[in-house]
């Protein structure tokens, strides 16, 4: 096995106890990025002489016996939303090509001082929008195992780059899916924590539930090291969130009780994506956990989510690009509107059902600690579509209509994860939604690594 195809912990072990360096580590990783990115453009704005600059420095750092970082020599990129003062942050746009930063987001900062090394930004939609990641910066990101579909999004180029073992770890974000269902496509991890627990210090609304950044990986364990160093609270988020991290994650010392959800309300999903799910929970239930048919009441969380998501544009990247919107793809002209459009009672109402929806979650997990779902209504669609015009025989709307079976989980504001969980007769990757209760990131964790080992799953 070569060293970039090790798990993110073994090459951290390796590296501390002295068996590999941080620049063989990093010389392993551009190796491969150099043969495999070509193909799938899951990596931009690469640095190679940065990242090997970081690598002599970690290696000095332990001849030192200085104390490194938990994510000593790991190689990284950084979804090209987040800001980066060693990379062009572009989000996307055209217009902005060459933009550079003047500081790093937190969760960069904080990678960088644990360690990690990053090589250059993953790809990723304009401004995010929509689970397909292509833009006309650089292009599209394909699938990692199925070319000439997608990788999904927003972060498709980071489950694209993992999958294809051009990194070690991943950081990303989600407001409708985006950690999640890129992950499912891919086969890796992808975690949307609860809104705090990962801090948000960027301008706009502090007090939005809507986004979160967040952890992706090969396994829970990776994954899991990832959040020890950009899950600590920064008291300048208003809703930041203090969880103590244990050194190593742990199982859950009962059988826990599952709810299980083939549709989440009655979502129209793929039958092979059912079947890969129906197997799943079998095993689940196999494993002694109790499983029963039960979800959350999801009415009015969709008119909810659009109205918001809506707004948030208006106020995003409306303002952002100002007089420069139409340089931006039509989908997000069209949120922009009609958030523009949007009349205080409607964005009143929305934020009331966001109330109510916490309710229902709060509520629903009394009786359950976990959920499990698809995490995606279908499969890795033709890269040059935009989106599915239709989902198993239901005509989709609009652009983010196929990819409610992961917005209406981020209404209820609970931390879920998406895990591997077999394949479509196809060979499609099928992502298992596992959704814990309020603030139970932990315990959603500890799960996710009995799942991981029950399903076969663990990258």
């Amino acid at each position: 096995m070569e060293l970039n195809e090790l798990t993110a912990v073994a090459q951290q072990k390796m590296l501390v106890d002295g068996e590999v360096s941080a620049v063989e580590l990093c010389d392993a990783h551009l190796a491969h990025i150099e043969r495999v990115n070509p193909a799938v453009n899951a990596l931009v704005a690469l640095d190679p002489e940065l990242a090997m600059q970081r690598a002599r420095a970690v290696d000095g750092a332990r001849s030192r016996g200085e104390e490194l970082g938990l994510l000593a020599g790991l190689v990284t990129a950084h979804k090209d939303l987040t800001e980066t003062a060693d990379f062009d942050t572009t989000y996307g746009l055209a217009m902005m090509r060459g933009h550079r930063p003047a500081h790093d987001s937190v969760l960069v900062a904080r990678m960088k001082a644990a360690g990690a090394i990053a090589v250059g930004k993953s790809n990723t939609p304009e401004w995010g929008a929509g689970s397909h990641t292509f833009n006309p910066v650089y292009g599209a990101t394909t699938n990692a195992h199925l070319p000439g579909r997608s990788a999904g999004g927003s972060s498709g180029g980071a489950a694209a780059a993992l999958a294809r073992h051009m990194v070690a770890i991943a950081d990303g974000s989600d407001m409708g899916g985006s950690l999640r269902n890129p992950a499912a496509w891919n086969g890796v991890v992808g975690m949307r924590p609860s809104r705090g627990v990962v801090p948000n210090v960027d301008p706009g609304n502090a007090w939005s539930t809507l986004s979160t950044d967040g952890p992706m990986a090969r396994n829970v364990d990776d994954l899991y090291l990832l959040m020890r160093v950009i899950a600590r609270p920064d008291w300048r988020d208003p809703m930041c969130r203090w969880i103590d991290w244990p050194t190593d994650v742990l199982a859950p010392s009962r059988p826990l009780r599952v709810a299980y959800s083939p549709s989440l309300g009655g979502l129209p999903v793929e039958r092979d994506i059912v079947t890969a799910i129906d197997s799943a929970v079998e095993r689940i239930t196999d494993h002694g956990w109790r499983v029963t048919h039960a979800e959350p009441n999801f009415d009015g969380a969709d008119d909810a989510f659009e109205t918001l998501r809506s707004w948030s544009f208006a106020a995003g990247i409306g303002r952002f690009v100002g007089d420069k919107l139409p340089e931006v793809k039509a989908v997000i002209q069209d949120e922009v509107a009609r958030g523009r459009a949007l009349a205080p009672d409607s964005i009143s109402a929305a934020l009331g059902h966001l109330r109510k929806m916490w309710g229902r979650g709060v509520a629903f997990f009394e009786q359950h600690d976990l959920l499990v779902a698809p995490v995606t209504q279908c499969s890795p669609f033709p890269i040059h579509w935009e989106f599915p015009a239709v989902v198993e025989g239901t005509t989709m709307e609009r652009y983010i209509t196929w990819m409610r079976s992961c917005s209406r989980i981020t209404m209820l504001g609970l931390p879920a994860i998406s895990l591997p969980a077999g394949h479509t007769a196809g060979g499609a990757p099928v992502g298992l939604q596992v959704i814990a209760g309020p603030w139970q990131d932990l315990r959603l964790l500890r799960a996710a690594r009995t799942l991981e080992q029950v399903l076969g799953s663990r990258g």
